[in-house]
């Protein structure tokens, strides 16, 4: 590890975390219900856009160490946040609406895994 590999994830993760409190923020302005779309939209875009990629670097060099450090490892490290899906479902169970966690759950997986893989696809790769 090198001081200029730390500066690139420090980057990407303090944009990805600006941009993950944009959409959360937006999100919640057009969204009045106890399921956490904010969060959800953000761990399934940040799954499709690590699928991307991943994709583009098996296909150019040009996102090869400094690339994916910066945009993988900073930018979606910071964009996706799965401590609040945690603590969300657990605030959801301590409410008594365990169904809607286990809805929350599942969809996060299933959407979150499909579209990393819609992403490696749209790649090529």
């Amino acid at each position: 590890m090198n001081f200029k590999a730390f500066l690139l994830v420090g980057a990407g993760g303090a944009a990805g975390s600006m941009a993950r409190y944009g959409v959360s923020f937006i999100i919640s302005k057009f969204t009045q219900n106890p399921f956490p779309f904010g969060t959800f939209a953000i761990n399934i875009i940040g799954s499709l856009l690590i699928g991307i990629l991943f994709g583009l670097l098996a296909r150019h060099q040009w996102l090869q160490v400094g690339g994916y450090l910066l945009l993988a490892s900073g930018f979606c490290g910071g964009f996706t946040t799965f401590s609040t899906f945690a603590l969300e479902n657990v605030t959801l169970m301590q409410k008594g609406q365990s169904t809607l966690a286990i809805l929350y759950i599942g969809l996060s997986v299933i959407v979150g895994l499909l579209l990393c893989r819609v992403g490696i696809w749209l790649t090529g790769a």
